[in-house]
């Protein structure tokens, strides 16, 4: 077997590169492997970067020229700020693809990006593994990995439930996509499908697994236990906990902080951050804002405020409490901040797999407030390192707030309990020595029959 530690040529492969949740993750290991002296590239959708490293899959190059045509329209419409011109140049586009377009008004995922196929040929040599995350997003062609995967070893790493199912991220109670999806509760959760066409979807991507030679990891076990019960296999499965940045974020000066956010030095903050904060389907700001509403009601002698990270609107009152909302922010050093200026970290979710913004405020030394559904009890012990919550109880919440805000000195057990986790557990050096691990392990195996068959049976164990 050849060495563990030879350099390796590494392509991630994600929706976009610079953005919030699941374009971070992937983002900070395509920053770290350089510096491992590793080589290393990232595939996307869309591009936010001026990185030479991150590439575009060339799936609108790929396509006719009629619905070349559509497209730079489409970007002539958004240029001149013509409202809704991302949809009218979308259907456009399809115009020029009639099958896309009957498949898209019969329910059917749309696969045909056809730039995906030349995937391999994007760096300047062939990589040795193929990282994918996301692969939803209208950008890949699912139909390319049997081919992609038996030609280099791909890692798929799932942040969300959408492989399981017949067209959902996340399936909240919904059960159907064990045995075969069909008679959808609802075809608007995202991505959204048009009519329900969700068992033919369910059985397409069905197929795909079963002709595709994958490793597939997980963020949280509760992730990974669905995996193991869905259509996918896999080669090997592994859980492997996302990691944060600690030379970004750790405690600090929450007065210092404070003065550089605008935030007065004398009020009880509650920080949520979240892309759109308002329009999240996956998070419950109904309940946090009850929440904050009721705590403030019960502050006699202290202003609070609810700061929304991640969404730029006018501020509001509910009650006695104070709404201030922030836009996304790209600069870590900058939400880490945030993170310090706060009291309490509030994150209410209906579903939610393994949020980074808990890591981060826990490593910043901030006391999380969290709703305990999927991966967030993997995140917190309760009592301990944070505050878990039943979904939906919003008095819940109100009482664990009460307690961190009255309770000094529990708050200083916590807090000191939360960052030493934060160090021990979700180091993004350890996510980044696993995954490599596992990279040089795949590879070996890939060259040896003999261990590839033994990973391959260890992996359906």
């Amino acid at each position: 077997m050849e060495s563990l530690s030879r350099n390796l040529n590494i392509l991630q492969v994600s929706t976009c590169d610079i953005a919030s949740g699941v374009e971070k993750v992937a983002w900070n290991l395509f920053k770290a492997y350089p510096q491992r002296g590793h080589t290393s590239w990232f595939a996307v959708g869309r591009k936010r970067s001026d990185d030479p490293r991150v590439l575009i899959i060339p799936n609108d190059e790929s396509r006719p020229r009629w619905t070349r045509l559509c497209y730079k329209l489409q970007e002539r419409l958004q240029r001149l700020g013509v409202r809704g011109a991302t949809r009218v140049g979308g259907w456009l586009a399809l115009l020029g693809e009639p099958e896309r377009l009957l498949n898209k008004c019969r329910g059917i995922e749309d696969f045909h990006f056809p730039g995906t196929a030349s995937l391999l040929k994007l760096p300047l040599h062939r990589p040795d593994v193929v990282h994918a995350h996301n692969l939803h997003g209208e950008y890949f062609d699912l139909r390319c990995l049997p081919r992609l995967s038996q030609e280099v070893p791909v890692v798929l790493t799932l942040h969300d439930a959408w492989l399981l199912s017949g067209h959902c991220a996340h399936s909240f109670d919904c059960e159907r996509w064990r045995f075969g999806c069909g008679q959808c509760p609802d075809l608007t959760i995202y991505p959204p499908v048009l009519y329900d066409n969700t068992a033919r979807n369910w059985e397409r991507k069905r197929d795909i697994f079963q002709r595709s030679r994958l490793y597939i990891s997980a963020p949280s076990q509760w992730l990974m236990d669905k995996v193991r019960q869905s259509i996918v296999q896999a080669e090997e499965y592994r859980v492997i906990p996302n990691g944060v940045d600690l030379t970004v974020f750790h405690p600090g000066d929450q007065k210092a902080a404070r003065a550089r956010i605008g935030l007065p030095d004398d009020a009880a903050v509650i920080l949520f951050a979240s892309n759109l904060v308002k329009r999240s389907l996956w998070r419950d700001y109904a309940i946090m804002k009850a929440a904050v509403q009721a705590l403030a009601e019960r502050q006699d002698q202290r202003r609070v405020i609810f700061l929304c990270l991640g969404e730029d609107r006018k501020p509001e009152r509910v009650g006695r409490a104070e709404l201030r909302f922030a836009p996304y922010q790209v600069d870590p050093i900058v939400v880490a901040d945030f993170y310090r200026a706060a009291d309490v970290y509030l994150h209410a979710s209906r579903a939610d797999t393994f949020p980074n913004v808990i890591l981060e405020a826990m490593a910043c030394g901030t006391p999380v407030v969290a709703t305990a559904v999927g991966g967030i009890p993997e995140q917190i012990e309760d009592g301990v390192t944070g505050f878990l919550a039943p979904a939906g109880d919003a008095e819940a919440m109100v009482t664990r707030m009460e307690r961190l805000l009255s309770d000094d000195a529990r708050r200083r057990c916590l807090v000191a309990a939360a960052v030493q986790s934060a160090r021990q557990r979700f180091d993004l050096n350890r996510q980044v020595d696993d995954y490599l691990s596992w990279y040089q392990e795949i590879i070996a195996q890939r060259r040896s029959p003999t261990v590839a068959a033994v990973g391959c049976e260890n992996g359906h164990a």
